[in-house]
């Protein structure tokens, strides 16, 4: 009951929940694609993962410098089929496009805003 519990909450935050939503369609995204999908700091991109990564949603794996995260493989079927619908059509479309620009512009860019 406790781990469903921690699932559950770790779900209940919105930017969470589309971070595996986006999982469903992606097989691994790394931190700047999402950081710059959500729109919002790294520092609050990290903590998300950080929490799913505690509840047994998301896996982790460091290759050099990227960090490139997952669906868990034990992300427990019965949430998959509830979260099955996904991420809606603009949602889709504008990850699609992120996932369009090169990793390493992305974090450059979003290190330096002013260049």
């Amino acid at each position: 009951m406790n781990t469903k519990l921690s699932q559950l909450k770790a779900l209940s935050d919105g930017n969470r929940l589309k971070m595996v939503l986006a999982l469903f369609h992606y097989e691994n995204l790394c931190a700047c694609q999402i950081t710059e999908w959500l729109g919002v700091t790294g520092a609050t991109v990290s903590r998300h993962l950080q929490q799913l990564q505690q509840a047994g949603l998301v896996d982790a794996e460091k290759d050099g410098r990227w960090v490139h995260f997952s669906l868990a493989p034990g992300f427990p079927q019965d949430l998959r089929d509830w979260l099955s619908p996904g991420l809606d059509a603009d949602e889709q479309k504008r990850l699609a496009d992120v996932l369009k620009q090169n990793p390493s512009d992305l974090c450059r860019k979003q290190r330096n805003p002013d260049l």
